[in-house]
């Protein structure tokens, strides 16, 4: 390359992938409820816990802080986001509005095989839920009500989706978890897959707004 080629950049690598440790392990304790909503975090203080400089941390909290999970409050850290009842009501009515026509829409017998390619994904939420990985739980649920939502071809759509789940996804898990019946919640994906393989649309209405239901029904017992 030559020198007038070149760009004054700084180095990437080692730097972003300690961002990415850290955001994984804060998102960790977000789901297991050892950070808990309300309260303020210290940068310099979570830095000295994970052995690391207070920039890395920083940057991994403004992340989360993108994803609604937590907010900046000046001069102190950044408080995990509390939702009250009200906005967890209106999150769930949003996602029925949108997740329950958009999904029914999509059931098709000839689609079979791209509702396929999604079952490798469904199978990761049980077996997450019957090991107990929050983390790999909310990371596979994510990733399979976005690629399913996608089938629609409205980007923008899902965009939306994307947000709303981010920012009430992990409300009362650990205690579903605790209480092993987060299975049965992770065992609705697949039988998703089946009924919109079948091309039953009425079938398909009727689990996604169950489902999301069943979501709202956790969050009320966080």
């Amino acid at each position: 390359m030559a020198a007038e080629d070149r760009l004054d950049l700084p180095m990437v690598g080692e730097r972003q992938s300690l961002r990415e440790q850290v955001a994984h392990a804060l998102r960790a304790a977000l789901i297991t409820g050892e950070m808990r909503p309300g309260v303020v975090y210290s940068a310099p203080v979570l830095a000295a816990q994970f052995g690391v400089s207070a920039t890395p941390v920083r940057e991994a909290m403004l992340d989360l802080a993108k994803e609604g999970l937590v907010e900046a409050v000046r001069n102190k850290g950044f408080r995990v986001t509390e939702l009250s009842d009200r906005d967890l009501d209106e999150l769930t009515e949003i996602r029925q509005l949108i997740e329950v026509p958009t999904v029914a829409r999509l059931a098709d017998s000839s689609r079979a095989e791209e509702f396929e390619a999604l079952r490798p994904i469904a199978e990761e939420i049980v077996s997450a839920s019957e090991r107990g990985d929050l983390l790999a739980y909310v990371d596979a649920d994510l990733r399979f009500h976005v690629e399913l939502l996608s089938l629609s071809g409205n980007s923008h759509l899902v965009s939306v989706v994307r947000d709303l789940r981010n920012r009430a996804r992990l409300y009362g898990l650990s205690q579903l978890s605790e209480r092993g019946t987060l299975t049965d919640s992770a065992r609705e994906h697949l039988q998703l897959l089946d009924a919109l393989k079948s091309g039953d649309s009425e079938a398909v209405k009727q689990l996604m707004a169950e489902h999301i239901g069943h979501v709202r029904g956790i969050w009320a017992e966080h």
